[in-house]
């Protein structure tokens, strides 16, 4: 677990990796990049799964700033630590303090999670768990 918290939603697999910064629209976290291959599609509510983000370290206040405004993925499912992407949602929790789960995963974990349906992720002081159905 990189940052603790609850969260739900549709899973969304990311084919590359993404900067929130110049990637996603800030206020609808609808994935703007032109080159991405979800170009178009939007984060907001969703467990995301990514390797990790490209950068920029801005990347940090514009995810804070989606988990302000409700628009975030509601959970973020990573393959490798990223701390731009953790400094993000911890800066939500202090200053917000709205919780944005982000778990690290290895490749077993990776592999074992659908492609798509509802995912449940739970992350606190006893563990961390995500499911489906």
């Amino acid at each position: 677990m990189l940052c603790a918290g609850d969260g739900a939603g549709e899973i969304l697999w990311l084919d590359e990796p993404l900067s929130f910064w110049g990637g996603t629209n800030l206020h609808s976290a609808i994935i703007t990049d032109i080159h991405h291959p979800q170009h178009g599609i939007s984060l907001a509510g969703r467990v995301m799964v990514m390797d990790a983000s490209r950068g920029s370290s801005s990347s940090s206040s514009v995810l804070a700033e989606q988990i302000r405004a409700g628009v975030a993925p509601s959970a973020i499912l990573l393959a490798s630590r990223d701390a731009i992407v953790t400094l993000g949602a911890l800066a939500a929790a202090e200053v917000y303090g709205i919780r944005l789960p982000i778990l690290l995963l290895d490749a077993n974990a990776m592999a074992g999670l659908p492609r798509t349906g509802a995912v449940v992720v739970s992350s606190g002081p006893d563990g961390s768990s995500v499911s489906w159905s």
